[in-house]
């Protein structure tokens, strides 16, 4: 919402200052976001062209020499303008200052040839009107060397505030002024408005047949316009809220939509056939708006018809047909009442965004319908003349303000502060309420006859009042409401700050526990030198399917874009399309990880929480894409297996009991990749280089790898003590550790044997750690060598070298029953 100052003071007697206004407008709840002092046109002048000669070589081209008034010599102006001459007086603007029209900071430059000091400024080059063939033209007592900003009355501040969709009383100036004098800033003027005296009855009827859509309709002709420009003033205040005046009946209507918040809307009566129709609009009729576009309309939309058709979209455009313009000499002025849904609905289907529209569906005041109609025909016929009907008035009813009943002590249990009664009620009258006492009946009481009011054997309920809302206050429904407008206009910075009270027992736990393994998931990661991305949760048909997805449950029935048709079955397909992205802009090594859903199905036991991340070159845990030896290789499939135990070992699994298996799913390649589990049925995650049919399939390139772990199915902590008991005490005993080399085949995976050698005692035995790998024609065809050191722990006594040869031979035994492996000699 935009107003200038100047037009704030016609409903506001003050001599607070710009600062102070705007300081208690945001202190009041009318948050000023914006304040243009016009500082802009301050260094324009007015000056005076003494002499004007033909350009030495341009034919339309002048050079003027131009008195500014400073005391200073005549300066020298090349100008174009048809109408500069000797004797012209306007407004000059001198080098270094910038002219808002043309978007340019002046410099003192050659035009063809011969020096320009500044320029002489048309009404466009200051934003004052589309007027451009000629430079602004001042009568001769114009006082040279003054501000033109000032003479012109254009320095007029402009402030925007910042609305929320509960206040539609403060869309207007008058609005805005009366809760400004309400919070004590000044006296609220300007609000009567007088009737006229109308020339017989308007010839044009209403009929309403949807009353639901329209519960009040007004509508006044009158005859003899001269239709026209508006008013130097009005135009201004116009193009100072970014409005464009079009002639004065136009003008009009959006002057008194912003100055009282009451939309008008205006017919040209000759251009209206018949009586006009209030109803519902009829499945594909269509109408050409204001804006020079074509309208389809359905049943759930209100229209204003004639006996030619629609003529108005109801409370949001009006028809090309039958608007005004320079030839109109008899006009019809409506204003009515439309329901803010409907209203809201139509503006969203058609995608019509009207300042109309904005302040219908939030509720007009529906006693202005009649004064707003009598302010717009009182200006018609001071603008354009004419002769005034009497006034057609449809389908209202008088307005019945809500009851609410209201404990002053609300004030003091909402707020914590103490505000004195008086000042309560006080702020409640200044703000258009009115409050009278609330009374209960006595155990005799006789109710007196309808429409009166008997106090005398009722009883006054102290500190309670009933407050009737004003017609203008539709947001305005509890005690609450009320408290609200009593402390916004108190003084909200009357609010003593207080420290929270410190609670006596331990706060129980508040986050679920898969909240908790998502943020220590993305910090492990982070930690790991990887970056948090945020992808699309939906992706192309094509990537869902090399992932798994495609099915008809993920398909999205109104997809915001065609390659956006699909539920993500995974993160991974995101996060590489984000990696190749980065490569194409020159960032080829790249970590990247996500914490999120995919969706198997769309039922809610079908989505899954996965963290899952990709690195891409040399992107490797140090970031840094070298080390020592020189440049880093490549990613592969063991960074991505660390990124994935690192992220699983943050949500809680049991890492120590984990399983890896070769192989994973397709969009893996199948000889470097694996799948992690817990037991042989639960699955935690999946990790790998990538096959290069999936990242042909996603037209990506470059080394990359990823992961997956399924936050969701690492298994929950228990809540419950165990009966093992912790032990209380470390060891007595030296630690001891021992080598074995077994030869094996090269099928039997080196994780299998270190769990046959951790079973060959477990009480003893701590630890158990692969250190070698070799492959040799020594050992045979078919065979490889796996190193194992076993970290041995004594816990009763020292052990004897019979001891260990008895434990090293479970070891061999245990490991040759469940591997094949034997000794290596």
């Amino acid at each position: 919402m935009k107003f200038t100052l100047s037009w704030l003071k016609d409903h506001l007697e003050t001599d607070a200052t710009l600062d102070e206004i705007v300081e208690r407008l945001t202190s009041i709840g009318l948050e000023v976001e914006h304040v243009d002092d016009k500082s802009s046109l301050k260094p324009f002048v007015i000056a005076r062209v003494l002499t004007a000669v033909q350009h030495p070589d341009a034919d339309r081209l002048r050079v003027l020499t131009v008195d500014t008034g400073d005391g200073k010599p005549p300066v020298q102006v090349v100008c174009g303008a048809p109408n500069a001459r000797a004797g012209l007086i306007g407004a000059f603007a001198a080098p270094g200052t910038y002219v808002p029209g043309i978007d340019v900071t002046l410099a003192v430059g050659k035009i063809r040839g011969v020096e320009s000091h500044g320029m002489m400024c048309s009404e466009r080059e200051l934003e004052l009107s589309d007027e451009h063939n000629g430079i602004i033209d001042l009568p001769e007592d114009a006082p040279v060397g003054t501000s033109f900003a000032a003479y012109a009355h254009i320095d007029d501040p402009v402030i925007e505030i910042n609305l929320t969709p509960n206040r539609p009383d403060a869309t207007s100036v008058y609005g805005i002024a009366r809760d400004l004098a309400a919070s004590g800033l000044g006296r609220l003027v300007g609000g009567a408005i007088m009737p006229h005296v109308g020339n017989g009855m308007c010839p044009v009827k209403v009929t309403i047949e949807a009353p639901e859509l329209c519960p009040g309709f007004a509508l006044n002709l009158v005859k003899g316009v001269k239709n026209g420009p508006s008013p130097k003033w009005l135009q201004q205040r116009l193009i100072a809220i970014g409005l464009r005046p079009i002639s004065a009946l136009v003008d009009i209507t959006n002057y008194v939509t912003f100055d009282r918040g009451r939309p008008l809307h205006v017919f040209d009566a000759s251009k209206v056939a018949g009586n006009l129709v209030v109803r519902r609009a009829r499945d594909g009729e269509k109408v050409q708006a204001l804006d020079g576009r074509e309208y389809t309309l359905t049943p759930e939309m209100c229209v204003i018809a004639d006996d030619n058709g629609v003529e108005s979209i109801a409370g949001i455009m009006g028809g090309e047909h039958s608007g005004c313009d320079e030839n109109t000499t008899d006009v019809l002025i409506e204003s009515a009442l439309w329901d803010p849904i409907t209203t809201a609905r139509t503006g969203r289907t058609l995608g019509i965004i009207t300042d109309a529209r904005y302040r219908f569906e939030r509720g007009v005041d529906p006693e202005f319908m009649v004064p707003g109609v009598e302010l717009a025909t009182k200006l018609v016929l001071d603008f354009c003349g004419g002769t005034p009907t009497e006034m057609e008035v449809v389908g209202y009813a008088d307005y019945q303000p809500k009851i609410v009943s209201f404990p002053l002590a609300e004030v003091k249990r909402l707020t914590g502060i103490e505000v004195d009664e008086d000042e309560s009620l006080s702020i409640l009258e200044r703000l258009g309420f009115s409050a009278e006492p609330t009374y209960r009946p006595h155990a005799n009481y006789v109710a007196p006859p309808p429409g009166t009011r008997d106090f005398s054997s009722q009883e006054k309920i102290s500190g309670v009042f009933d407050v009737a809302v004003p017609s203008w206050r539709p947001d305005v429904d509890g005690k609450a409401d009320l408290v609200e407008e009593v402390m916004r206009i108190h003084g909200v910075d009357n609010i003593a700050p207080q420290p929270l009270g410190a609670h006596d027992a331990v706060n129980a736990r508040i986050l679920t526990t898969l909240q908790v393994r998502t943020r220590t998931a993305k910090r492990a990661l982070a930690v790991r030198g990887m970056m948090e991305a945020v992808t699309w949760s939906f992706i192309p048909a094509k990537h869902a399917e090399l992932f798994g997805g495609g099915q008809t449950a993920l398909k999205l029935a109104n997809p915001i874009a065609a390659d956006m048709s699909d539920m993500r079955p995974s993160l991974l397909p995101g996060l590489i399309a984000a990696a190749q992205r980065n490569a194409d802009k020159g960032i080829g090594d790249v970590a990247l990880f996500e914490v999120s859903g995919t969706y198997e199905g769309d039922g809610a036991d079908q989505q899954r929480r996965v963290a899952a991340g990709v690195r891409r070159g040399t992107a490797k845990l140090d970031g840094s894409g070298r080390n020592w030896a020189g440049n880093s290789g490549a990613v592969g499939v063991f960074d991505a297996k660390a990124d994935a135990i690192a992220a699983l070992e943050a949500c809680g699994a049991p890492v120590e009991r984990l399983q890896i298996e070769a192989g994973g799913p397709a969009w893996y390649h199948p000889g470097r990749s694996g799948t992690i589990k817990l037991g042989p049925k639960t699955v935690l995650g999946t990790f790998g280089e990538f096959h290069p049919k999936t990242l042909e399939g996603l037209d990506v390139s470059g080394p990359l790898c990823g992961f997956e772990v399924f936050v969701d199915a690492v298994p929950e902590p228990k809540t419950k003590p165990t009966k093992t008991k912790p032990k209380l005490e470390l060891s007595p005993f030296q630690a001891v550790k021992r080598d074995f080399a077994f030869v094996v085949d090269k099928t039997v995976e080196a994780g299998t044997l270190v769990r046959a050698a951790l079973a060959a005692d477990k009480k003893l035995i701590t630890a158990v750690s692969v250190f070698d790998i070799f492959e040799g024609a020594s050992l045979g065809e078919g065979k490889k060598s796996i190193a194992i050191e076993v970290s041995i722990q004594p816990v009763e006594k020292t052990l004897t070298d019979e001891d260990f040869e008895a434990l090293a031979k479970r070891i061999v035994e245990n490991v040759g029953k469940q591997t094949g492996g034997v000794l290596r000699g």
